[in-house]
């Protein structure tokens, strides 16, 4: 894997537990900290919504890294490297996978099921009403509808 196109990041977890009897009572994901240096300084943190069977993009950003986790739901992110070549991620809202997509990199975001997906996503750079930072792609040799179920 090129990470100066994408990479695959496994969060940190950590079980939480109840004050009074120290039962497992859930856990918590560690998405971003100052001092980890995954993700320098977030401009933007937003949460994407995919209807079920929709597919987002393919496009590119031209100035920003997006980092993608996804906490409800499936989500499949295809990546087009700097060689063409196709990279098909899935995961879910059970995995702890933050997912990066370098600025200049072709990407499309899928949800293969049957429900909406919540995709939490954070940028290293703001978006803006009309800033042309988005460039939309098609990926003529790529089927994303494949991932579809009709």
């Amino acid at each position: 894997m090129d990470k100066q196109n994408f990479s695959i990041i496994d969060l940190e977890k950590h079980e939480t537990r109840d004050i009074k009897d120290s039962h497992k009572n859930g856990e918590l994901t560690v998405i971003w900290r100052d001092w980890d240096r995954i993700i320098k300084n977030p401009q933007m943190i937003y949460l994407n919504y995919v209807n079920p069977g929709e597919i987002k993009g393919p496009h590119i950003h031209k100035n920003r890294t997006s980092y993608f986790l996804c906490i409800e739901g499936k989500m499949i992110i295809i990546v087009k490297d700097n060689n063409g070549k196709y990279h098909e991620i899935k995961t879910n809202s059970k995995e702890s996978k933050l997912i990066s997509v370098s600025k200049g990199i072709a990407a499309a975001i899928i949800n293969p099921s049957e429900n909406i997906s919540k995709i939490l996503v954070l940028a290293d750079i703001a978006w803006k009403p009309n800033d042309n930072e988005m460039t939309n792609v098609i990926f003529d040799d790529y089927n994303l509808k494949k991932w579809i179920n009709n």
